[in-house]
């Protein structure tokens, strides 16, 4: 939720003002104090290798509908990342991933439902087999040398020095 979108205050439901709170300007309820905080949206990918190749997805979504990216997605509320990763690899892949460690944390909304950071963690096949799924049309192993056009920023950046 963004700020501009707050208009009561949802413990009392008064109309929340705007107020400069902690370095910057927030809806804060003038009856109760609450204030609003924005939680940053994290996701969280995977980069898995195997035989030279990298595992890629087809988004079905928007944006980016059509284009290819490491297989990633939102890490849920109480949920570690690490395991966000493995859990998004095996809903758009089929495949069992045993994470080995992060690769970076990349900061920055590529668009408006975005993730605000992105944990990458780097993974190898334990089990499993590849198909496609939840919000991916194909998924598919491809040389370096012979990418498909990728969605996002971040998956490029990742492919190029990883």
């Amino acid at each position: 939720m963004r700020a501009e979108d707050v208009r009561y205050c949802p413990r009392c439901a008064t109309p929340v003002v705007s107020m400069v709170k902690f370095g910057r300007e927030r809806p804060v309820c003038p009856a109760c104090g609450w204030m609003f905080f924005a939680d940053p949206k994290v996701a969280a990918a995977v980069l898995v290798e195997q035989d030279g190749r990298v595992l890629l997805v087809r988004r079905v979504n928007e944006p980016f509908r059509g284009l290819w990216t490491l297989p990633a997605g939102f890490v849920n509320a109480d949920e570690d990342p690490a395991e966000a990763a493995a859990r998004e690899c095996l809903e758009e892949t089929g495949l069992e991933v045993a994470l080995s460690g992060i690769i970076e944390i990349r900061h920055g909304r590529e668009h408006a439902r975005g993730a605000d950071f992105v944990i990458f963690y780097r993974g190898q096949v334990i089990g499993g087999i590849l198909q496609a799924g939840d919000d991916a049309d194909a998924a598919a192993w491809f040389e370096r040398s012979n990418l498909p056009e990728l969605a996002f920023q971040s998956t490029q950046h990742i492919l190029k020095h990883y």
